[in-house]
């Protein structure tokens, strides 16, 4: 057992001896890889979402030196038919490339480290290779000893791209050396598996390894499932520890994957059952510090697109010219798409639309925007807030000017003409709300949905706000229906003060096409 090569299943072991949900499923896809031209997989997935457990289970399963049984007789993929055909069967090396950048002067020295260190194990295991050649002739004669060819298991393959990019073009020259190398590849590796938080970098217009499968925050095809939490995963973990489940998937639920649209962050999920308490636990992540200096870059349009996001909207994106790498930007396009692999935007491939995933990822756009001292940013924050304090106050005739101001600046949402439109505009006025309020879109009361409510925040003295939208209606129209409907006795139990707002636009007015009505409610007795 070393270091490098088969190092054993301790790590698994000890995800196994904590709180587990089952994705040993995952293995029987690599299985399925062994010995194909199918072989190489690559999955890409943000920061915390669990690429290292998927990494030393694989090890786990693999590794020849160590039996596995135990760990995997009560998981999905003892019920496999090829489980016992390949548990335990392989010589593997398993990298976890975070861990060698101090020994690698910052990973300048990567693929001769890399080399160095796999071939001294090596040499130790099987005496009789020639330990002069490089790293994949050395394989091919570890092979021709052994009899067994390797699975070979990159953890952060990446890290070494997004950590030192000079390095880039010599540590990808030392992967395609192993991994697409006629006559060696094929002969030396069974399958193999890499995990990062980036897809593959490209090489001009194609992939600089382009044998690898790859599955993306953007596609990820049969390894949906795999990248995060399912619902019905999540379902069974609220209930066994009991924990309220509406609330777990208001805070972390919202990633869109093919066929799933329920994928949890299982860092936060867990950390959210171990301390019996919700908060964006993506601040605890080195991916957190990273926002600011994405959204700050200039590219035209990308603040208002942001600030559309964090109210609420979804904006269009064109994913097809991002770089895959953390330097390279062309556009405010290839800016959203390096979010989306990053984990803070989520993507549909139908729509081909982002959005804010959650209200974990929420809190963090909105943190991170007042840190954002550019003047059209600051302007912008200052107005939401302005406009949030004119609602409580009652100030009919300055909500209805800002809505409206906000509409002839942003004119995109309001195509549609309709009042999930209408909805658009106000999420995007509204969308500082984070600082004092939880909203409710839809909300059902037995009479019907209320539009959006604005329940405030345990501590805060502000009235909650219920929220009507009429096109081509009137303001007291919008009132007239929140009372009829009784939208206001949803919230029985709230014991503050509650706002009714109605707000209406009319696009044939001849002068100011939006109207705003404000009333405190007044319960019947």
């Amino acid at each position: 057992m070393g270091i490098y090569v088969n190092p054993g299943n301790c790590g698994f072991t000890d995800i196994r001896n904590d709180l587990y949900i089952d994705k040993s499923g995952l293995i029987s896809l690599i299985n399925d890889t062994i010995n194909t031209p199918r072989r190489l997989t690559c999955v890409s997935r943000p920061r915390r979402f669990g690429k290292s457990f998927a990494a030393q289970m694989l090890c786990a399963y693999y590794d020849r030196t160590c039996d596995s049984d135990a760990l995997f007789r009560d998981l999905e993929i003892a019920e496999n038919e090829d489980y016992g055909t390949y548990l335990n069967q392989y010589d593997v090396i398993y990298l976890d490339l975070t861990g060698i950048r101090l020994y690698s002067d910052n990973y300048k020295n990567a693929a001769s480290y890399i080399s160095r260190q796999i071939i001294s194990e090596l040499k130790e295991m099987y005496p009789t290779i020639n330990a002069e050649q490089d790293l994949p002739y050395v394989l091919a004669d570890a092979v021709s000893v052994s009899g067994t060819k390797f699975i070979m298991i990159i953890d952060e393959w990446d890290a070494p791209i997004r950590e030192n990019p000079e390095i880039q073009r010599e540590y990808l020259l030392f992967l395609r050396s192993l991994f697409k190398n006629g006559a060696i590849t094929s002969k030396v590796f069974a399958a193999a598996y890499m995990t990062g938080i980036l897809p593959i970098k490209k090489d001009d217009s194609q992939s600089a390894i382009s044998d690898f499968y790859e599955y993306t925050m953007l596609e990820a095809s049969q390894f949906a499932e795999y990248v995060g939490f399912t619902e019905p995963e999540v379902r069974n973990l609220c209930a066994e520890n009991h924990i309220d489940f509406k609330l777990m998937k208001e805070w972390y639920d919202g990633y869109h994957l093919e066929n799933i649209d329920s994928i949890y962050n299982p860092n936060s999920v867990m950390k959210a059952v171990h301390f019996h308490h919700f908060r964006s636990f993506w601040t605890e992540t080195s991916a957190a510090g990273s926002l600011l200096s994405f959204i700050k870059r200039d590219m035209e349009g990308l603040g208002a697109l942001i600030i559309q996001l964090i109210g609420g909207n979804s904006v269009p994106v064109d994913v097809s010219s991002f770089s895959n790498d953390l330097v390279t930007f062309h556009n405010k396009d290839d800016v959203l798409t390096l979010l989306v692999h990053l984990g803070y935007l989520t993507y549909d491939a139908e729509t081909t639309q982002v959005r804010i995933p959650n209200e974990e990822l929420r809190r963090e756009f909105s943190r991170t925007i007042r840190q954002d001292k550019r003047p059209e940013t600051m302007k912008r924050v200052a107005e939401s807030d302005q406009l949030i304090l004119d609602t409580i106050h009652m100030n009919e005739a300055a909500v209805a000017a800002e809505i409206e101001k906000i509409h002839m600046e942003n004119t995109n949402p309001l195509n549609a003409n309709n009042e999930n439109s209408l909805r658009a505009v106000i999420q995007l006025a509204y969308f500082s709300y984070k600082d004092y309020y939880l909203k409710m879109e839809e909300l059902p009361t037995g009479h019907g949905y209320a539009d959006i409510v604005y329940l405030p925040k345990q501590g805060e003295t502000v009235p909650a706000l219920v929220v009507e939208l009429k096109w081509n209606q009137s303001a007291d129209a919008a009132i007239a229906q929140i009372k009829e409907q009784k939208y206001p006795q949803v919230l029985q139990g709230y014991g503050g003060e509650i706002l009714l707002v109605g707000i209406a636009y009319d696009k044939e007015a001849r002068q100011k096409s939006y109207t705003c009505t404000i009333e405190k409610w007044q319960a019947p007795e």
